[in-house]
């Protein structure tokens, strides 16, 4: 299946959200430290209701240490400025879909790591300045899934 990865998550809720995600799709979520909360705090907890026994979620020291562990056929960064509109895409299972911080998104060294296959978006209005983490970790891992008939995963 596929794996969700935060780059520095700052936002419990949303990676509570991400964990409930993981559990009704199959994917993993990867975090990337520094985490900007505590793993038992209450606010993960509740956005994550009971999912966490059934979503695979594991914790790095840091991109490198993320990247090394997934050794993904493509690492696809979701950016406001992106290359590429998400549905553009012909995901496979195996691959990483990483998102940014909630306050500055990806950092520019991230998404120019060479380790990096493209920059991807989702399209907005103009003037706006971005969606919400765990919401358009949703949109993209339902297109991924949609992609490959919504298989259910071994």
């Amino acid at each position: 299946m596929f794996r969700i990865l935060f780059h520095e998550p700052r936002i419990a809720g949303n990676t509570g959200a991400a964990i409930r995600l993981a559990a009704v799709t199959g994917a993993e979520l990867h975090l990337v430290e520094p985490l900007g909360f505590d793993l038992e705090e209450s606010k993960l907890r509740r956005a994550g209701l009971d999912y966490h026994d059934l979503a695979v979620v594991s914790v790095h020291a840091d991109l490198d240490a993320a990247l090394e562990a997934l050794d993904a056929p493509h690492v696809y960064a979701f950016t406001a400025g992106g290359d590429r509109v998400y549905t553009e895409v012909a995901y496979e299972p195996g691959d990483v879909l990483m998102f940014g911080a909630e306050p500055t998104g990806l950092p520019a060294h991230v998404q120019d790591d060479p380790r990096v296959t493209a920059r991807v978006r989702l399209p907005m209005l103009p003037g706006r300045r971005s969606m919400n983490l765990a919401n358009t970790a949703s949109v993209a891992v339902f297109e991924a899934w949609r992609q490959h008939g919504f298989a259910i995963p071994e």
